[in-house]
């Protein structure tokens, strides 16, 4: 993985995007890690493994469980639980 400063990327910009096709690049600004850039494939293959990990942690509950969410905020707000 290569590191730029924010003014590298912002001056190298075609040859950052270039590069994320194929490894991650770290942006730094004032020494400190603020952002990294990735090719869409990749965004796109987290966005399924964040996906199959939320139906997995969802597949075995019980619908009886679950609740609205607007009527969940409403007892809530409602001082029920004070």
């Amino acid at each position: 993985m290569i590191s730029l400063t924010a003014n590298e990327a912002k001056t190298k910009f075609g040859t950052m995007l270039l590069t994320a096709q194929s490894e991650p690049v770290e942006i730094v600004k004032n020494g400190t890690s603020v952002a990294f850039v990735i090719s869409a494939k990749e965004y796109k293959k987290l966005e399924e493994m964040k996906m199959e990990l939320v139906k997995a942690r969802f597949q075995n509950i019980n619908e009886d469980d679950l609740r609205d969410g607007q009527s969940f905020f409403d007892e809530l707000d409602s001082g029920k639980y004070d």
